[in-house]
């Protein structure tokens, strides 16, 4: 297995994806970074900041009771300090997550593309043996990304909440929930890059499938359940079934708050990704033990 292991990794050094990924993972994790960082400035103003802001100026004592409180409520909501923290600690899931599912698929369809499929069934006759060392490969690359993406986000992270007067939130259970929960989420989507490029054997195909699913099949769906919402079945679950939307579901799970008020626990949201995760790995597991690779 080890030796299996090595080889996969050896196919994947030797080609130019991973280092391509790896710059795109870090550009893509910066400015992440910085949008998280400059959104949660605002959203942990003062109160009498906050005020002026959303009032061109006015202070708390020149506002009616009723609108007071409602601005009050507003800044409670968005000055959660933990929540603030996770967000930017977790910064670039969005595009981090789709890049480990790529690579995943590449993992698969590179044996295809450069025609080495043969010669590993060959040499390694047990396919189980190399759908098992591409898993842990391809989860092993994802927790790579993941600490890559990590520590950027530690750093600057870290430094700004102190800037901010706030500490560095490490010691809020939330915030190493988020964390952990992210780590998870990269190892689960790897399993589905690999499930992916099993069912499509064109790299090519594959991946651009695979994007386009990701970024604007997700936002096609959250059209289609405000839609659904809006005009014919108004009722709340309607919008909480936006969970079964493997990229929604990612947000929900390592977000300490809820990204939309009528989003479902994070339990529920880290259930149906393992669900995919489970699914997409036995599909893949099952086509490459049986699939013909002459």
């Amino acid at each position: 297995m080890i030796r299996l292991i090595r080889s996969e990794i050896l196919k994947m050094r030797t080609t130019n994806a991973w280092w391509l990924f790896g710059i795109g993972a870090v550009v893509i994790t910066a400015l992440a970074l910085t949008l998280n960082c400059i959104l949660a400035h605002f959203a942990l103003q003062p109160f009498a900041a906050y005020v002026k802001s959303q009032t061109d100026g006015r202070s708390e004592s020149e506002l009616s009771p009723s609108q007071a409180a409602q601005l009050h409520e507003q800044w409670l909501n968005q000055h959660n300090v933990p929540a603030q923290a996770a967000s930017i600690f977790t910064s670039g899931q969005l595009f981090g997550l789709l890049i480990v599912t790529l690579l995943a698929i590449l993992l698969i369809t590179n044996e295809y593309y450069h025609q080495t499929a043969t010669t590993t069934f060959l040499t390694t006759p047990h396919r189980s043996r190399v759908v098992a060392a591409k898993l842990i490969t391809g989860a092993g690359l994802a927790a790579v990304f993941w600490f890559i993406s990590l520590i950027m986000n530690l750093v600057t992270g870290v430094v700004f909440l102190k800037i901010e007067g706030y500490g560095s939130q490490l010691g809020e259970g939330k915030v190493i929930e988020a964390i952990l929960l992210n780590l998870g989420a990269y190892g689960i989507w790897a399993v589905v890059g690999l499930g992916f490029g099993a069912l499509i054997r064109s790299q090519i195909g594959a991946t651009i499938t695979a994007t386009v699913l990701y970024l604007v099949g997700t936002t096609i769906a959250r059209i289609l359940f405000q839609v659904v919402h809006t005009f014919w079945i108004k009722k709340d679950w309607v919008l909480t079934a936006q969970v079964i939307v493997p990229a929604i579901a990612s947000s929900i799970m390592t977000s300490p708050a809820k990204p939309f008020p009528e989003s479902p626990p994070q339990w529920v949201a880290a259930l149906v990704l393992v669900g995919y995760g489970v699914v997409a790995g036995v599909i893949g597991t099952l086509i490459l033990r049986t699939r013909d690779v002459s």
